[in-house]
């Protein structure tokens, strides 16, 4: 038996490989189903099934694709209801693959199709979970995205998933391992550890929502505090898994054009396209094509494109480093944004050598700033509120980057404002957001919080999160 963790930081989502006597299993794949196929043809192995815990929110699944590619059972837990052929499995029903088994336990809360998936050696001990979005290290999946108006409320499915933690996932061992859906990062959960897997006994010691002690309410009441609105991408994606999406290869073949400067600027006017600038934040800084947004791709790219452009179906164009270009194409496809349409060629240097107009973006260390700092500053810290709250300088507003295309419209354009997040990265993705709606008098602190906290300057008094929303 073969185990294998395919874990994808920009997203923080961990899909899985299992393997036994030639046959295997593919767990909550990825939009690209290569990576799959390579491991098995290494094995020698058929994918027999592809297991989806339940319709993810955060981003689009691979199932389809590999299923047309390998012919492969897509299997879904008791009250799915997918607009595709998919095999809807009985609670406590028993898959064979190879010399193992995987037993589908029912597991509702963050959805009501969340399902477990409980994998037993050849000889027939359980081995580990696969929890999806029901269990992770150190939190739990958030119960408010599948809420139905006048149907199904938050406190609903937070008692549900009260009850599949206590009645299918605590009784196990202590010894089988947890193989959860995210890791730290993810907005599917509170408050995850950075962990990607442990135990079923180390969680019960340390994970909150297992405390053996905790009643129903209490359990409710927790779960829900610190919980803020999803990103607006979330339902669109879970529509997205449920409904059915274009082949990748195609998304990826029409995103991977490269474009001369003119064609790529006649593109821009005739499909009122987006374009995103994917380098390195300090390489954008330095120079730029006016009214693009740097999103860079060394960063959390394909979340942040899903929280700040609301149209899965809005035209993008791109500039990215030489031989990035595919992984741009790639990760906007993960969370569904299926509609790029080209990248300039030479990127931004065959701009620049055009004689195109150019832009920039001003920057001062964390130290120079700390020097001329005083109290008339228009100070602005675009951190989640989370982090704000946590602590932040004295001086500064908290003006966060999820929620800046709405609240935008309280800052003047003429002022002039110091951007700051925890590391610069935030700051000058707001920057550009900004600059693109003709704000002109912006500087960008390097290094951000964690260089600003090495200072003098005032900040308020240290206050441990209870969430990372």
């Amino acid at each position: 038996m073969k185990v294998q963790q395919i874990y994808t930081g920009c997203l923080a989502e961990a899909a899985y490989y299992i393997e036994s006597k030639g046959e295997a299993v593919i767990i909550d794949p990825l939009r690209e189903t290569k990576p799959y196929l390579e491991m098995a043809e290494k094995d020698g192995a058929t994918i027999k099934y592809v297991l989806e815990t339940h319709f993810h929110a955060d981003f689009v699944s691979g199932h389809l694709d590999l299923a047309r590619q390998t012919g492969a059972q897509i299997v879904y837990g008791p009250s799915a209801v997918p607009n595709f052929e998919a095999y809807i499995a009985k609670d406590m029903e028993v898959l064979k693959v190879g010399d193992v088994t995987i037993q589908v336990l029912h597991t509702p809360g963050h959805t009501m199709e969340s399902s477990t998936f409980l994998l037993r050696d050849e000889n027939g001990k359980d081995y580990a979970i696969f929890t999806g979005d029901t269990l992770f290290l150190g939190d739990v999946g958030r119960p408010d995205l599948a809420i139905k108006q006048g149907e199904i409320t938050e406190e609903d499915l937070a008692g549900f998933l009260f009850d599949s933690l206590r009645n299918k996932i605590m009784p196990l061992a202590d010894d089988v391992i947890v193989y959860p859906g995210h890791g730290a990062g993810s907005a599917c959960g509170k408050k995850m550890s950075n962990a990607t897997e442990g135990t079923l006994g180390e969680q019960k010691l340390s994970n909150y929502a297992l405390r053996p002690n905790m009643s129903r309410e209490e359990f409710i009441k927790e779960v829900l505090t610190g919980l803020v609105a999803p990103p607006q991408y979330f339902p669109k994606n879970a529509m997205m898994n449920k409904m059915g999406y274009e082949s990748f290869d195609k998304v990826r073949k029409q995103g991977t054009q490269a474009l001369s400067v003119r064609a790529f600027k006649a593109a821009w006017a005739e499909e009122e396209a987006l374009v995103i600038d994917a380098r390195k934040k300090e390489d954008f800084a330095k120079g730029f094509i006016p009214g693009s947004i740097f999103i860079g791709l060394d960063g959390t790219f394909a979340p942040w494109v899903g929280l700040l452009v609301p149209d899965l179906q809005q035209s993008i164009l791109f500039i990215a480093n030489p031989g990035d270009e595919e992984e741009v194409v790639t990760r906007l496809a993960r969370v569904g944004y299926d509609n790029a349409i080209g990248y300039l060629e030479g990127g931004f240097e065959a701009w620049e050598q055009a004689g195109e107009d150019v832009d920039n973006i001003q920057q001062i260390s964390a130290v120079k700033f700390a020097d001329m700092a005083t109290d008339t500053l228009d100070v602005i810290d675009v951190r989640k509120a989370s982090e704000y709250a946590a602590e932040h300088l004295v001086l500064a507003k908290n003006f966060p980057l999820d929620t800046i295309n709405q609240t935008m419209s309280e800052l003047n354009p003429a002022q002039q404002y110091y951007l700051h997040c925890a590391g610069g990265y935030r700051s000058l993705i707001t920057a550009s957001i900004l600059r693109a709606r003709g704000f002109r008098n912006l500087v960008n602190v390097q290094g951000g919080f964690d260089a600003l906290k090495e200072t003098a300057l005032e900040r308020t008094e240290y206050v441990e999160q209870t969430t990372e929303l």
